[in-house]
């Protein structure tokens, strides 16, 4: 007989965890299973490069609720347990151990995998990605003996982990394929700051690096290799170039996908009651003039389990959609990055302070219009601007560039 249950959530991580708790503070009455690929019970990843790594913060304070949380909601929790194929007309998913479990509306939100460098092999001993606390348990593990560390990938992930090895006083390289880090999601004044912060804490910075192999010795990592010619020795190398969506089961289901699984502003896949949040969804983002985007941050992934639990317990308004505004946020050294807006298309940039205070906030505007905030130690500014964001307002840009002048001022 196939277990069934009335909501089925593919994904123990953030989003799927937060759909689950969220649906039962909708009232939703019905019964919940959430399956999750890994042993541990939903956890918080974004420290995992960070307090984690660093030894700052044990991984029981990672832990979103108590075992004993799920068993007073009484959702059902299963773990190491791998979704590997949808019969979407039969309402029905099949497990890794072949076992089969009917629903009555599904969310998919499985995240992503941590994307593969394009040389091979991808098995040597002291390669390492940083998704999950397995990854990092067992880079921290190799950690205790290796000194020279070379970071592939300068976004946020990279430099974080760069500059938590710094602190424990590891040779760091960080190699970017691109001509400035932080290239996909901060405009060039940022870019450049960072790289000035990283290299003043030792940090060996490549730009324009193209990675075309990895040497090895008796299975393990020893060397980086680039198409300039040079080798730079390692004993340990993170890659951290991005994530590629976890969705084949969907895609051979029939989902439309791009870039991940297309969903609309209620977070409604192309499949029957078919729902995705998170990492692995891919939706047309009011902030992005409608663009459909895929966003890898915890409120993406709360916001749109929101959207999903109140349209399933039928507590979300008829226009109601998703149009949260989108924050990310960034540790480095003593450096705390808050990003809000999405700056993609902007036209203008105003730095708001001087970097060399490190405490300053860079605005992107399109069209006379704030867009989007990358803020330096500046929290003020970010909590502010968000008001800018969502009103749409034509700020003076002398008075925007003007620290004097606060945000809420011009908001009003």
């Amino acid at each position: 007989m196939t277990e069934r249950a009335d909501i089925v959530i593919v994904g123990a991580g953030q989003g799927g965890a937060h759909t689950a708790i969220s649906l039962r503070q909708q009232k939703f009455a019905g019964s919940i299973l959430l399956i999750g690929a890994e042993a541990y019970l939903p956890y918080e990843r974004p420290a995992l490069s960070k307090e984690y790594l660093a030894g700052d913060k044990t991984f029981e304070a990672l832990v979103l609720r108590p075992a004993s949380y799920w068993e007073e909601k009484n959702v059902v929790v299963r773990l190491g347990a791998r979704v590997v194929s949808l019969d979407a007309a039969a309402h029905e998913v099949r497990l890794e151990d072949g076992s089969v479990v009917g629903y009555g509306t599904l969310v998919w939100a499985t995240g992503g995998s941590a994307r593969r460098l394009g040389c091979a092999p991808h098995d040597l001993v002291g390669l390492h990605s940083v998704r999950d606390r397995a990854d990092v348990d067992k880079m921290k593990g190799e950690l205790e003996t290796a000194h020279a560390v070379v970071i592939i990938g300068g976004g946020y992930i990279g430099l974080e982990a760069a500059a938590v090895l710094r602190k424990q006083g590891k040779q760091v390289t960080v190699l970017e394929a691109e001509s400035r880090v932080l290239a996909r999601v901060a405009g060039v004044a940022l870019s450049r700051f960072f790289e000035a912060e990283h290299r003043a804490h030792g940090v060996d910075l490549h730009l324009g690096a193209k990675v075309v192999a990895l040497d090895e010795k008796d299975g393990r990592v020893c060397g980086v290799r680039l198409a300039s010619g040079e080798s730079l020795p390692a004993d340990l190398v993170i890659v951290g170039i991005g994530i590629d969506a976890a969705v084949e089961p969907l895609a051979r289901a029939g989902a439309v996908i791009d870039n991940g699984v297309v969903v609309d502003l209620r977070s409604k896949s192309s499949l029957p009651d078919v729902y995705a949040v998170g990492d692995c969804a891919a939706h047309p983002n009011v902030h992005a003039s409608g663009r459909v985007v895929r966003l890898e941050s915890i409120q993406n992934a709360n916001d749109q389990a929101m959207i999903v639990a109140r349209s399933i317990a039928g507590t979300l308004g008829a226009e109601e959609r998703y149009e949260a505004v989108p924050w990310f946020w960034s540790n480095q050294y003593d450096l705390r990055l808050q990003t809000i807006g999405l700056s993609d298309g902007h036209d203008d940039v105003v730095v708001r302070g001087a970097p060399e205070s490190r405490s300053f906030s860079v605005v992107y505007l399109r069209g006379g219009r704030v867009i989007a905030l990358d803020c330096v130690n500046q929290t003020k500014d970010y909590i502010q601007g968000k008001a800018l964001i969502t009103k749409g307002i034509v700020v003076d840009r002398a008075k925007l560039a003007s620290p004097d002048v606060t945000l809420k001022e011009l908001a009003a």
